[in-house]
């Protein structure tokens, strides 16, 4: 730590914490985005039937790389369980990880993981078969319960139950596909997870009827990309990059009208996110358009939610929580100024 004077002024020059200090510079030299990503769930990350990489998350990826290299498709997707998935952060195997990822002070703190901001507002629910006539998480007591190792649930599963004196038996599971199999074979009566993650994983079933998810949500879980401590830049370009996907939903911007809504609107704010009023992307080191690069590639908030997970998809999901504020959800974001 170095303390600098100038007058009244005293600044303070921090050395990085790691050796990856300029992640940006990394991407745009190698020409590709290395994007950390789930194993395979279905919405959020997974490939097709053509072998290609898609989802809500996977979405995340290509916005950034539009932004930082004007290309949605430079990305390289690395596939990451529960446990692996900071590791390969910290060691600088990904530059950001875009996995249904819940921010908690431990991991921003001791695992040094620095969440840019929250993607998909989400809590722990409960899968069960109907034929078991469970209607109720208090109906659990001794049940055998499949939970994902390395992952919030796990803790919050043994409070939960400890803290309403009951009991239950885990059987641990790594990925989302091993947690299926279990399920279907019948080796646990209870699949616990983000309720996104089991709306994903039912919809995958050959019967989604014949599978409840019960009404109780136990805990509050913020899920969004992560970067790693050290590297204030790439933090600020990949949370803006959100940012600019939530603000685009909210403003009317569409990935059909990101080209031409700048020169037609009188709105300072869209004009300054499109790049044709000022050069916000210059703070950053990024071209005066690259958010209209990202939404253009992706679209906004909305169109990337009804695409991947939204009420017209096989999962189903509702916007909920995930709504924009001035329709009683929780995204919002800062402004372009």
């Amino acid at each position: 730590m170095k303390f600098l004077r100038n007058g009244a002024a005293i600044a303070l020059a921090f050395a990085p914490v790691s050796g990856f200090a300029d992640t940006l510079e990394d991407v745009q030299a190698r020409g590709q985005l290395l994007c950390g990503v789930n194993t395979g769930l279905s919405g959020f990350s997974f490939t097709d039937a053509d072998g290609n990489w898609t989802g809500f998350d996977v979405d995340m990826c290509r916005a950034v790389a539009a932004a930082v290299l004007g290309d949605a498709d430079a990305v390289e997707y690395i596939p990451l369980t529960g446990k692996t998935r900071f590791t390969a952060l910290s060691s600088g195997e990904i530059d950001f990880l875009s996995r249904n990822t819940t921010w908690t002070y431990s991991r921003d703190s001791d695992l040094a993981a620095n969440f840019v901001g929250t993607s998909y507002y989400d809590g722990q629910g409960f899968l069960t078969r109907a034929e078991l006539g469970v209607s109720s998480v208090m109906d659990l007591d001794g049940a055998t319960i499949c939970i994902k190792t390395g992952t919030t649930t796990e803790l919050t599963l043994s409070e939960f139950f400890r803290s309403n004196g009951m009991t239950y038996e885990p059987v641990p599971i790594e990925s989302d596909s091993e947690a299926q199999q279990q399920y279907n074979a019948k080796s646990c009566d209870v699949f616990t997870a983000d309720a996104s993650a089991l709306a994903a994983n039912r919809a995958s079933f050959a019967d989604p009827d014949a599978h409840v998810i019960l009404p109780e949500i136990i805990s509050k879980e913020p899920l969004g990309p992560a970067v790693r401590h050290g590297d204030d830049r790439w933090h600020d370009i990949v949370g803006w990059t959100l940012n600019a996907l939530i603000a685009a939903e909210e403003l009317g911007i569409t990935s059909e009208n990101a080209r031409t809504l700048g020169d037609t609107t009188n709105s300072p704010e869209i004009k300054r996110l499109l790049g044709v009023d000022g050069d916000l992307g210059a703070m950053n080191g990024l071209s005066a358009t690259w958010a209209q690069d990202a939404i253009a590639a992706v679209g906004n908030y909305g169109e990337i939610f009804d695409r991947h997970l939204g009420t017209d998809t096989v999962i189903g999901l509702e916007r909920g929580l995930n709504a924009q504020w001035f329709n009683g959800g929780l995204q919002y974001a800062p402004p372009f100024r």
